[in-house]
């Protein structure tokens, strides 16, 4: 379980990339990524998040409030079906660009 920041400064886009379950114990390290960094835009990818609880789910929620950006301004990638499935029935696509 870990999570990777690539940044870049250039098109002021930030792609964060989680690997393993995506919940609570991630937190901290979820939120350095995107602290202090409002005029960027993001990008999460989850092609190797095999499972996401109610915890990342918040966190997900407490990055788009945080942020202050527009729905669907902050995307979320590469999802598998089971994880896509949980982030649909919780109606995030709503809130995020799921693609």
């Amino acid at each position: 379980m870990s999570v990777e920041t690539v940044i870049d400064s250039a098109s002021k886009h930030i792609t964060i990339l989680i690997e393993g379950a995506f919940g609570f114990n991630l937190v901290q390290e979820f939120r350095r990524c995107y602290n202090d960094r409002q005029e960027f835009r993001f990008t999460i990818d989850l092609r190797k998040v095999d499972y996401i609880d109610s915890a990342g789910l918040g966190m997900l929620l407490n990055m788009h409030n945080y942020l202050g950006q527009g729905d669907g301004t902050i995307r979320i990638t590469n999802t598998l079906p089971q994880v896509r499935k949980i982030l649909t029935i919780s109606r995030f696509d709503k809130k995020f660009a799921i693609e």
